[in-house]
């Protein structure tokens, strides 16, 4: 268990936090706290500190500062406090002294600087030269307090510092009696709830992907488990009619075959289980490395984990199980000690419904999401649409294999001869068994191709759509830094977003932009205005709201900004759901005024010369269709990240279910082998038709496979391009669909030749005379 928030260490020695009232939002997992008014937060503070046993009260205030080192934006730290919150963190002075006025700031030691000396540290207005009054032990930056109230006039948090044997839950009930049902006392783990929102939905993120990795792993284990049974129990036809012939009844032949399950997979829990914590420091080291995790993740052992990795095994096992199972007590005695190696009937009316539905149903789903509108929506019909294609495509496999083997005849012709006949007919006449063979590579290719073209293509389709929106043909970005800072953005002309957050009175949360109408409306293509105009936003107290706010024009519309300020907008316009990157728009200045800290997320440059535009400190000016690729790089990087890991997961099932199946083949291979070699094949060829047979398997799963995972992905640019009203291009990642179809194909020829070439050299194979 490793998704538990961690207490931020700014805040370690506050035993008891209390934080501001929680807001929520539809579309934010992770949405702010509603900010108290300076004054409010430093009067709750001084009621606070009169409780018994409290030493200190002290209103956390954060804001954007980010040291500059030669002249570029440093990465170690981009928040500063007050000087009263290093309190909170227990963090210490090591030289100098606290500031005292504005432009006197105490840094890290790290930062390689003594006090007395200056340091620039890039601000929401821009590059701010401060003296360095004395260094700390931690990152950060802290500023006198009431410069600090300045830059963040907004609290959401104060931190209880208590007298040495001061009970913390004590001190926690009586602040509860204080602050009222509004906010909210945390004491112990439970200021975890206090960590950086980017940590948290980090850490959301990384349960996310494990979460994602053990469903999949759920899923294709049950489908490599049933593809084994199924293979085995089609192995073990004539045992079975034996036992049947002696008097089994079928309850008893399920019984066996559900008993070699649970005794398979309780082995494999075990051994999974085992592997997995001895493995788990590592995996958690990659999760953090590859921005998964936050730096404070931790991997910790606790035991309702490894109970449902026990129990989850059998029961994976027992579900693979079922459907060979039953098949395995419908044999019929005679019928199995009669039989012949030709399969009678591949295919039973049972398996045809159930196949002919499933593909049917996931027909369907493709078409729906094709026509879906939403973007969201449209992903999960084709995933669903493809699962579906995919079982029913398992199902009818029996069926398709001869038609696809009839296409391979003319490359096994040329220079095959017998062994070419035998591989075709061989396949005919055991579609079944090659079905059940190639359900592994189908699964392992379907999901490749499908996961990671659909990934890329969605990804091709944002940056379309963000290029298609955008009347500008260069964009200034920020460059080593959250945002752009005023002194940036003023150096240029164009439209400039100045994203911030407000409240209404029920506490939601909603995302506003800080535009320029001028400018916004010449920019924006996306905008559609129902009602009002853009125009009339100039005033401090206007703001364009969408549909879903449900307010029209004319309306009042109270909100607490980023300061605590509750203020009353008038609406002056209302525009469609989904037509700008966010809930409301606001007068630039009306979002500076309430929210000091708040960053421009980009400026779209517009008039001529725009090509020799240069950017200031912690910026950059690049082409839009440079911008519209990188806009979500860091998000695009994890969602391709995690997309690997899925495909990794599936094709290392897929891969070992291949290379299972093929061995188990190889055991009951023996008499066919001889027979082969009786009629005067070499030992070159016997291997060459085992390896031919193998490469037919990787073949005839990668043909069903991508059909499947191509009819989805098309569905899926269908809906893109109709969402957007643009094309969208079909992006399909070869070299990784290569690198999944060559390692089932390696894989496949390793566990098919090498029995083989051990059989070759046994005794009852070895005939001499033959080679002569």
């Amino acid at each position: 268990m490793a998704g538990r928030p961690e207490v931020p260490d700014r805040l370690s020695a506050a035993a008891v936090v209390v934080q501001a009232p929680q807001s929520h939002s539809p579309g934010d997992p992770f949405p702010p706290t509603v900010p108290w008014p300076g004054a409010a937060a430093e009067d709750l503070s001084r009621r606070l500190a009169g409780l018994s046993g409290v030493a200190a009260a002290i209103a956390d205030r954060s804001f954007y500062a980010q040291a500059v080192i030669d002249g570029r934006p440093s990465k170690s730290s981009v928040e500063g406090h007050g000087w009263s919150s290093a309190r909170l963190g227990g963090v210490r002075l090591v030289a100098g002294e606290p500031p005292q006025r504005s432009g006197e700031v105490v840094v890290d030691r790290a930062l390689d600087v003594r006090p007395g000396g200056a340091v620039t540290l890039l601000t929401a207005v821009g590059p701010v030269t401060y003296t360095v009054t004395g260094l700390t032990d931690s990152p950060g930056y802290l500023v006198a307090d009431s410069v600090a109230a300045r830059l963040a006039p907004g609290v959401q948090a104060i931190g209880l510092v208590l007298q040495p044997g001061a009970d913390a839950r004590a001190v926690a009930s009586a602040a509860s009696r204080i602050v009222g049902a509004g906010a909210t006392v945390l004491t112990g783990d439970a200021r975890g709830a206090l960590e950086p929102r980017d940590d948290a939905r980090t850490r959301w993120i990384g349960m996310q992907v494990l979460t994602g990795v053990a469903a999949l792993a759920g899923f294709v284990t049950v489908f490599v488990v049933a593809s084994t049974f199924a293979f085995t129990v089609a192995q073990r036809r004539r045992e079975l009619g034996l036992l049947r012939a002696v008097g089994a009844t079928p309850r008893q032949v399920r019984r066996m075959v559900y008993g070699e399950a649970l005794l398979v997979g309780g082995v494999g829990a075990i051994l999974g289980v085992v592997t997995g914590a001895a493995v788990a420091p590592a995996v958690g080291r990659s999760l953090v490395d590859a921005g998964f995790e936050p730096a404070t993740y931790e991997v910790r052992y606790t035991a309702l984990p490894m109970l449902a990795g026990l129990l989850s095994g059998p029961l994976v096992a027992l579900a693979g199980a079922w459907s060979a199972a039953r098949r395995a007590a419908r044999v019929r005695p005679l019928e199995a000690l009669r039989e012949a190696s030709v399969e009678q009937r591949p295919m039973g009316r049972l398996r045809w419904i159930t196949g002919g539905s499933l593909i049917t149903v996931g027909v369907a789903l493709a078409v729906g999401a094709a026509t879906s509108r939403d973007a969201s929506d449209g992903a999960s019909f084709a995933l669903y649409s493809a699962m579906a294609l995919v079982t029913g495509m398992v199902a009818v496999a029996p069926a398709v294999i001869p038609p696809i083997v009839r296409l391979w005849r003319l490359p096994l012709r040329r220079g095959s001869g017998a062994v070419g006949l035998l591989v075709r007919q061989g396949a005919r006449t055991s579609a079944r068994r090659t079905a059940s063979t190639a359900a592994p590579v189908l699964l392992t290719v379907a999901f490749a191709v499908l996961v990671s073209g659909m990934v890329r293509t969605s990804t091709a389709a944002y940056a379309v759509g963000r290029q298609a929106d955008v009347a500008a043909g260069r964009v200034m970005v920020p460059d080593r830094t959250p945002g752009l800072s005023d002194a940036a953005v003023s150096a240029v002309a164009g439209s400039a977003v100045l994203p911030t957050t407000v409240f209404t009175t029920d506490r939601r949360a909603w995302s506003g932009l800080g535009v320029d109408p001028d400018a916004f409306t010449r920019t924006d293509r996306a905008v559609r205005v129902n009602v009002g105009a853009l125009a009339g936003l100039r005033g401090a107290d206007t703001v364009v709201v969408t549909e879903s706010a449900r307010a029209g024009v004319g309306s009042l519309w109270p909100v607490t900004f980023a300061d605590g300020q509750r203020v009353g907008l008038r609406v002056v316009g209302v525009v469609a759901d989904g037509s700008i990157r966010g809930d409301v728009l606001l007068s630039r200045t009306t979002v500076r005024e309430h929210d000091p800290s708040a960053l421009t997320a980009a400026v779209h440059l517009s008039g001529a010369g725009t090509s020799g535009v240069s950017a200031g400190v912690g910026a950059r000016v690049i082409d839009v269709a440079v911008w519209a690729d990188e806009a979500d790089s860091a998000e695009d990087r994890l969602v391709w990240l995690f997309t690997l890991m899925l495909i990794a997961v599936s094709a290392g099932y897929g891969a070992i279910a291949v290379a299972n199946t093929l061995l188990m083949a190889a055991r009951g291979r023996a008499p066919d082998l001889r027979v082969v070699r009786l009629a005067g094949a070499t030992r070159r060829q016997v291997a060459g038709f085992v390896a031919a047979e193998s490469a037919l398997v990787v073949l005839v799963g990668t043909v069903l496979g991508g059909l499947v995972a191509f009819g989805a992905l098309l569905a899926i640019r269908a809906g893109l391009s109709e969402q957007i009203g643009a094309p969208v291009p079909l992006v399909v990642p070869w070299p990784v669909i290569g690198g999944v179809i060559s390692l089932c194909l390696l894989l496949a020829l390793l566990a098919g030749v090498l029995p083989t070439r051990r059989m070759l050299h046994a005794p009852a194979l070895r005939l001499p005379q033959v080679d002569q």
